[in-house]
């Protein structure tokens, strides 16, 4: 084994100086990421995963992206300029007109509309992103976007390395299409998991090496069009266990753990060579009553809600996920637009629970909390969160019986809408607020707690309002009183943000946890 790791070693600095050497570029050190894979495939229109993100944001750019840690609000990348009409269904891109490929290939109009065409075409995991939505150009480097529905977050979509903007020139010369067939004749997948898609991207790096099951390198774009330049020699993406991970960057420089629980980071807190953050994640659990009376008579007494509502000790639910991990004060997480300030969570009462349980009239019924078993989300177990739940509960007077079914059984039942009291939760398919319109009634989630269309006609007009609204601070305004109404009127019952961890070196200068990209590496930069 240590034979193979010094030739890995060996020839990954030879392919590093080569590439600098040919390039011009000087040679900086080598920036690691550790990171369990998930990733299945290095083609941006067919890729969905977490890793792929990290890569994908690396080697190819989108219309738009992220500064920093803050998701809330989308930077142009290669737009140069943008606007809406006033129903939020028609978008008008100006492209920048400076941008180049790997290959030193001009980017215009038409590489966007076949990466975007094909995307959909694809009908891949992250082609819903673009439901309803056509694209075309409307110039050399003018792109119109057309939606059948309202849709204020397509600059948040936009952001998402699926729609990662493609060389579509080189692409179609190695098997790709954005033909409606597309995803039974378009051959480029192995074509994008290989070295040969140098010029694929325009983004600073480009892919060296691949494997979806130990580790992924990009070395410096010679030709990136932007100020600024790629600040790494190489970048090593590896599959590494989360215990791995946490011996790794201790000894590590310019390197960069993902994976580690709060306990694990709590034993590195202090390190005088590592930044240590435990942060809200953007995963929400919640608990929810079924609304609909056929399901369950007691699940829609709105006195059992509103019992719920206060009997549940908040600050000891959100202990469960450890240190780092938040109340949830509303349905949207912390770090998006429109979320609420903790000063507006709910906030435990039990004169007010045990009044409201006795005006249920249930008395001594046997109340049944189902969740998904053996699950664990961000350190959270869920058989944990339930116990804790049940014991709230019934120190306010409820019987309370739990019922754990593997994930399987549980997702069905839950997505049937046949269940009448259940422990749930939402990660973001992208990361805007309109996302969250899915808890409305009529809507995805709504309709699982039995909560159709019509039940609340106060927090639906907002809604519809909130769908049009492209001012980022009337959207503020709009998706915190909804989610006011939600906690007031509402079958759901927020309960906690978990724990992000995120640990780098102290050597690196400017590495961030970023929830859509884990880590943006472009903005990443070694000290000195």
């Amino acid at each position: 084994m240590a034979k193979v790791l010094l030739v890995l070693v060996v020839s990954l600095v030879a392919t590093t100086a080569a590439f600098a050497a040919k390039s011009g570029t000087k040679a900086v050190p080598t920036l690691v990421v550790d990171k369990s894979f998930e990733i299945k495939t290095a083609d941006p229109q067919r890729a969905f995963e977490p890793t792929a993100s990290i890569v994908n944001r690396a080697v190819f750019d989108t219309l738009f992206t992220y500064k920093g840690s803050d998701v809330a609000h989308p930077v142009p990348l290669l737009v140069q300029s943008w606007k809406a009409s006033s129903d939020a269904k028609t978008f008008t891109f100006q492209l920048r007109k400076d941008v180049r490929f790997a290959d030193g290939t001009p980017l215009t109009s038409a590489d966007v509309v076949f990466s975007l065409r094909r995307l959909v075409r694809l009908k891949g995991n992250p082609s819903f992103l673009l439901d309803g939505v056509t694209v075309s150009a409307a110039g050399k480097y003018r792109v119109l976007m057309r939606s059948a529905n309202a849709n204020s977050a397509l600059p948040a979509i936009l952001a998402n390395t699926s729609l990662s903007i493609v060389n579509s020139k080189l692409v179609k010369k190695n098997g790709g299409t954005d033909a409606a067939d597309a995803d039974k004749t378009d051959k480029a997948e192995q074509w994008f998991n290989s070295p040969k898609s140098l010029g694929a991207g325009s983004g600073p790096y480009v892919l060296k090496q691949y494997s979806t099951s130990s580790q992924i390198v990009l070395a410096p774009n010679p030709k990136y069009w932007g100020q600024s330049k790629p600040a790494f020699s190489s970048v090593v993406v590896r599959n590494m266990i989360a215990p791995t991970q946490l011996i790794n960057v201790q000894r590590g420089k310019y390197e960069v753990a993902i994976d580690l629980s709060a306990q694990q980071a709590q034993t590195i807190q202090g390190s005088k060579s590592l930044s240590v953050l435990t942060t809200p994640s953007t995963w929400v659990f919640f608990l929810f009553a079924n609304n609909d009376p056929k399901v369950s008579g007691f699940a829609s007494n709105k006195n059992f809600q509103r019992g719920v509502r206060y009997a549940l000790d908040y600050k000891a639910i959100a202990g469960v996920a450890g240190p780092g991990a938040i109340q949830a004060p509303g349905i949207i997480p912390s770090m998006f637009l429109g979320a609420l300030p903790q000063s507006s969570a709910v906030k435990q009462d039990l004169a007010k629970a045990k009044a409201a349980f006795a005006a249920s009239g249930l008395a001594d019924q046997k109340i049944t909390l189902e969740f998904p078993s053996s699950l664990t989300i961000n350190g959270v177990l869920f058989d944990s969160l339930a116990q804790k739940v049940q014991a709230n509960l019934q120190a306010a007077g409820l019987n309370v019986e739990l019922a754990g079914a593997p994930v399987g059984t549980w997702l069905q039942r839950y997505r049937d809408g046949k269940m009448p009291f259940g422990l749930s939760l939402w990660g973001p398919d992208y990361p805007d607020p309109s996302d969250y319109l899915a808890f409305l009634p009529g809507e995805l989630v709504g309709l699982r707690a039995g909560w159709p269309a019509g039940s609340e006609k106060t927090v639906e007009a907002l809604g519809a309002t909130a769908r049009v609204t492209t001012n980022d601070a009337a959207r503020e305004r709009l998706y915190q009183t909804i989610q006011k109404r939600l906690n007031a009127y509402g079958p759901f019952f927020p309960l906690l943000q978990p724990t992000q961890v995120f640990v780098a070196t102290k050597d690196l200068a400017t590495a961030k946890f970023n929830s859509v990209y884990s880590i943006d590496v472009t903005q990443t930069k070694p000290k000195g």
